[in-house]
């Protein structure tokens, strides 16, 4: 289901599973006959957020799928794309604090710190030690 939601540009896993449950051919690819029943919304993000948390299983399963999609030529597997959507950022410079006045948390979620280690390792070398002078309490990227 969730392939079909990416191929798709589906976003929401609630429209997903309306959508699975309403067309034939996402039910016939999702080997759904028509009396089966969709999974609920909320079994994705339980099993995402709570089940398979600390595991490598959703890892793995992507790889295997990848592996079966380059096998099966619907996909290259040489280039990649990234999103590079323009966000407006959720900050104001009249509501600003003094970098020496700011106390971030010191522990960030198992999934912030691989991204932000990633960053890192990439960026290893070309980053520069400088510090901002303020930071924004109400914009969370700046954490």
């Amino acid at each position: 289901m969730l392939i079909v939601g990416y191929c798709f540009g589906i976003r929401s896993e609630r429209r997903l599973c309306e959508e699975v449950h309403l067309n034939l051919a996402y039910r016939w690819f999702c080997r759904l006959g028509l009396n089966d029943r969709v999974p609920d919304h909320s079994t994705f993000s339980k099993n995402r957020h709570g089940r398979f948390r600390d595991s490598d299983l959703f890892r793995h399963l992507f790889e295997d799928v990848l592996a079966r999609c380059i096998a099966e030529g619907l996909v290259g597997g040489q280039i990649f794309g990234a999103d590079a959507s323009l966000i407006k950022a959720d900050a104001s410079r009249y509501s600003k604090v003094d970098f020496n006045e700011w106390s971030a948390p010191r522990t960030a979620s198992r999934a912030t710190q691989e991204y932000l280690d990633t960053l890192d390792d990439c960026a290893f070398g070309s980053a520069t030690p400088v510090k901002p002078k303020a930071i924004s309490p109400s914009d969370p990227a700046s954490r």
